[in-house]
This record gives C-alpha cells, sequence and structure tokens, in this order.
C-alpha cells in the first residue's frame, strides 16, 4: 500500500477550474495504477480519471474532455485538472492507487473494491 494525501477541493461556480493534487509515497517499479474517484451523496463510487505506469490516462465518458489527470514524478504527486464544472460533478473526491501485473495495464477496468490504497477525499462543490 501507499499513503495519499488529497488537496485543492473548494466551492467553485459552474463553469469554474479547480485542480486537486494527491501527495503520494511512490511504488519501488511502474506496475501501479492510480485514479481519481468521487462520491456523492446517496451515489456509488465512480471512478473519473485512471492513470497507469506507463503514463497512459483514461477517462470516463462524463470527465472526458473536460478533466485531466496528470503526475509530477519529481514531486511524487498526482493531479486532477477539472474544466467546465458543473453542478453535477459535486461530490467528495478520492485518490486511489493499486498494484497491477503489468505497466501499460487498463487501470480503468479495475472494480473500485480493487483498489488497495484511498486517500482520505477532498470536497468539491459546483454551484449554479
Amino acid at each position: 500500500q501507499v499513503q495519499l494525501v488529497e488537496s485543492g477541493g473548494g466551492s467553485v461556480q459552474s463553469g469554474g477550474s479547480l485542480t486537486l493534487s494527491c501527495a503520494e509515497t511512490r511504488y519501488s517499479n511502474n506496475r501501479y495504477c492510480m485514479a481519481w474517484f468521487r462520491q456523492a451523496p446517496g451515489k456509488e463510487r465512480e471512478g473519473v480519471a485512471f492513470i497507469n505506469g506507463h503514463g497512459r490516462a483514461m477517462y470516463v465518458d462524463s470527465t472526458k474532455g473536460r478533466f485531466t489527470i496528470s503526475q509530477d514524478n519529481a514531486k511524487n504527486t498526482l493531479y486532477l485538472l477539472m474544466n467546465s464544472l458543473n453542478p453535477e460533478d459535486t461530490a467528495m473526491y478520492y485518490c486511489a492507487a493499486t498494484e497491477v501485473p503489468y505497466s501499460n495495464y487498463p487501470c480503468d477496468t479495475i472494480w473500485p473494491s480493487r483498489w488497495t490504497s484511498w486517500g482520505q477525499g477532498t470536497q468539491v462543490t459546483v454551484s449554479s
């Protein structure tokens, strides 16, 4: 497991932008996946953006073209740049990580219950 600490949440008006950060301890190799999940009240936790140790980013349809996931290996930090936010993006956002068999693994195929490390979450609220 790795340690994950999110920051950067807050309140923003519809159409605005936010960048979330996740400070991470690092796996000893590149056979890992990292992701941002979110959970709104009364809804299941859903993945919104993923990145593997090969550097390949993956997105769900609702965030494609609006969200960008990236890593700064020098700073051991995962980011989520969120543009064109709307009230449906309001949720608690979590950083997650897990080990995988190879570096270019399709992280978006991993069920939420299979991710082994989670941060404490950061709240994002978008008002109309």
